[in-house]
């Protein structure tokens, strides 16, 4: 895509997007967020967040962050400003290596569907002190930050189910889900021709499948 394309496709979102914020149509997770947009981060935020963490943001969300807004209205329960994520009914920051959060640095380890569930014990099997050992041991490695090393949350869709942007390694700039909380693995989401979907191609579809929705009732 050339610059003049982008440029084009970029201003062409913020019309759109103008108009979805003045219709609020009723669609899923717009009781979160309310079409509320964060301010949008200044350069120097920008520069600070990447220099501690040893990244470059991929340049569409970098862009959204600068020009649109720090998080806020976006698909499902809306996207998370910067260096937050879900903490129960709220948004709270996260650290890497937190438990949830990987080494943003680190190449993200996956490209193809991963769902490895070799030492999964079986759900029916008696419970014993051998098994919970054996379930401890699992979901050590299922849920470890190491499978999402190189990817920020961007946001959730309820139930522990999450969306990442991976920003280091070969699948910088693409949207992964993560459905582990249903040991369902992580999956890159797909375009509608099946390739990579990219964070501003992600958010542009939201703002036009939400135009299309009934406006919400006052």
């Amino acid at each position: 895509m050339t610059t003049e394309d982008r440029s084009t496709e970029r201003a062409r979102l913020l019309a759109r997007l103008e108009l979805l914020l003045e219709r609020r149509p009723d669609v899923f997770g717009s009781d979160g967020h309310r079409y509320h947009l964060n301010a949008a981060l200044g350069e120097p935020a920008l520069i600070a967040f990447e220099r501690r963490h040893g990244v470059e943001l991929p340049e569409d969300y970098r862009w959204f962050l600068a020009n649109i807004g720090n998080g806020g209205a976006g698909p499902n329960y809306g996207v998370f400003a910067l260096n937050e994520m879900d903490d129960g009914y709220g948004a709270a920051p996260w650290e890497e290596n937190d438990g949830f959060v990987g080494m943003l640095r680190a190449p993200f380890p996956h490209r193809d569907v991963w769902n490895d569930l070799a030492g999964k014990p079986d759900d029916d099997a008696v419970e014993s002190k051998e098994l919970e050992a054996e379930r401890d041991a699992f979901e050590e490695r299922y849920f470890s930050t190491r499978q999402v090393n190189g990817a920020i949350p961007i946001c959730h869709i309820g139930c522990a189910l999450r969306i990442w942007l991976v920003v280091s390694g070969a699948e910088r700039g693409h949207l992964w889900l993560d459905k582990r909380a249903d040991y369902e693995g992580l999956m890159a989401l797909p375009t509608r021709s099946g390739g990579r979907l990219t964070f501003l191609d992600w958010y542009a579809e939201w703002v036009e499948e939400s135009l299309r929705a009934p406006q919400r009732r006052s």
